[in-house]
């Protein structure tokens, strides 16, 4: 089938006009019976089957945007749905490579980055891990131009990472070092992908830009024309972003007016009668400190997937917890690699953190922080999810069972490294998941949820004190 006759290859509305013909169809059911010999393997063909068998041209990795003529370059990216109805991004959008020995002698504007992902033409599929890749639904079809307030901080953030590579730093790079646009590790492959960089005769992993999941689900939100009143704003005008050196600088100056303060007083500075019980107290007083409504989303945060991390300081200036992520199911453990691991896609995230330390029975705003974990911390990090990997895999979990009936594992202590730790986060006993081979001591089939944890001395030494 030769679709090229079909739409104007000079004209970027022809091209979408007859994109958009996909919606609520199947590649199968838009491509014809020829499809079915595609011959494509690996994780990318459902966008290489899109090209050939739909638009009519052979996919290529060439510089220019996919159709050149028009500027505009074709990315398709998977979906999932919520349970309210609303679509939201499986994964982050993957562009193109860095290319590490020539980006450093470009600028923004004429930067091979800038050339060919300008204009997107985006198509987002429902995923099924049970169908046929073929058979896969395709929901949203658009294009996509950054507006002027996420383009300012879009070219900040490739300024961020070509600094970084002018510095000899490129196998230092990490997605947690920029908001929307990112330098993401590709798969499983990149553990052996690695390239030459300027400045520095170390290797670094092969890396391409990408724009953020929280940043692909703004988008889908658009294009699906989705309620975003619940959002705030940070930067109301871009023209703010002229005047200062990015977001970063616009949150910590608001919140520096605070500094020394307790929650207590900010409260009262701010016109504000919280519950300091509920578990949304610090959220609560954050959003008011940034000028946002309670309850408010913060746009820019969101977009970023920028985690918020609320830490209460003892007097000697250790974290009074550590800080907990979300549960891991077991069966998801032993099946990911790292690489596309949930934990990996933690640690290499942008966090904000907000520390207040306690005098007495009052808690003082001390400092707020951005940060992100270095590489070398990653890898050492990463010890702990291999350990956790091989425990379960090979159904050694319960070390013994006390006369208590408490049940102690060969889980990763925090004695053990120096940054993180497994510990249970669930509700009680009962509360658990199953495991993907039964344990060999007791048993069990199901076992208490459990998460990774960041050391609260690591949070010290490395976040709050640095």
């Amino acid at each position: 089938m030769n679709n090229k006759d079909n739409f104007d290859i000079n004209s970027v509305d022809s091209i979408i006009e007859f994109a958009k013909n996909l919606k609520n169809k199947t590649l199968r059911q838009a491509c014809g019976e020829e499809i079915e010999k595609h011959g494509y393997k690996g994780k990318g063909n459902f966008g290489q089957i899109l090209e050939k068998f739909y638009f009519g041209y052979e996919p290529n990795s060439d510089a220019e945007p996919d159709f050149k003529e028009a500027g505009l370059e074709l990315k398709s990216s998977p979906l999932k749905i919520l349970r309210n109805g609303e679509f939201r991004s499986k994964e982050r959008l993957v562009l193109n490579i860095i290319n590490y020995l020539e980006v450093f002698n470009e600028d923004f504007e004429n930067s091979s980055f800038w050339k060919k992902n300008a204009h997107l033409l985006l198509v987002f599929y429902l995923h099924d891990k049970d169908l046929d890749l073929l058979d896969y639904l395709i929901k949203l079809v658009d294009g996509w131009q950054y507006p002027n307030e996420d383009l300012k901080i879009i070219k900040h953030d490739w300024e961020t990472i070509n600094q970084k590579i002018k510095d000899g730093k490129a196998h230092e790079l990490s997605e947690g070092d920029t908001f929307y646009l990112g330098a993401c590790t590709k798969g499983s492959t990149a553990l052996k992908s690695y390239r030459e960089q300027p400045f520095n005769k170390e290797k670094a992993k092969q890396r391409a830009y990408s724009l953020k999941q929280g940043y692909v689900n703004h988008i889908i939100a658009n294009i699906a024309q989705e309620e975003t009143a619940v959002y705030g704003k940070l930067i109301e005008k871009p023209e703010i972003l002229d005047e200062v050196q990015s977001i970063e600088d616009v949150v910590i100056s608001k919140f520096k007016l605070f500094y020394g303060k307790s929650a207590k007083q900010i409260e009262q500075e701010l016109g504000l009668k919280l519950n300091q019980k509920a578990k949304s107290y610090f959220a609560s007083l954050t959003n008011a400190i940034l000028g946002l409504e309670l309850g408010q989303k913060i746009e820019e945060f969101e977009k970023a997937d920028i985690r918020v991390k609320t830490v209460r300081l003892k007097e000697n200036d250790l974290p009074k917890e550590d800080i907990s992520f979300p549960t891991f199911e077991y069966e998801e453990l032993i099946e990911t690699d790292w690489e596309d691991s949930y934990f990996k896609n933690i640690l290499e995230s942008k966090f904000f953190f907000v520390f207040y330390q306690f005098e007495g029975e009052s808690l003082i705003l001390r400092k707020v922080k951005f940060w992100n974990m270095s590489q070398s911390d990653i890898t050492e990090a990463k010890s702990v999810w291999d350990k956790m990997k091989t425990t379960v895999s090979k159904g050694k979990i319960v070390k013994e069972v006390t006369d208590k009936g408490v049940r102690k594992t060969y889980f990763p202590k925090k004695t053990e490294n120096r940054i993180s730790h497994v510990r249970p986060h669930a509700r009680n006993a009962g509360d658990t998941y199953g495991l993907p081979i039964a344990d060999k001591l007791t048993g069990l089939t199901k076992f208490t949820k459990h998460c990774f944890w960041l050391n609260a001395s690591y949070v010290r030494d490395e976040i709050y004190e640095k």
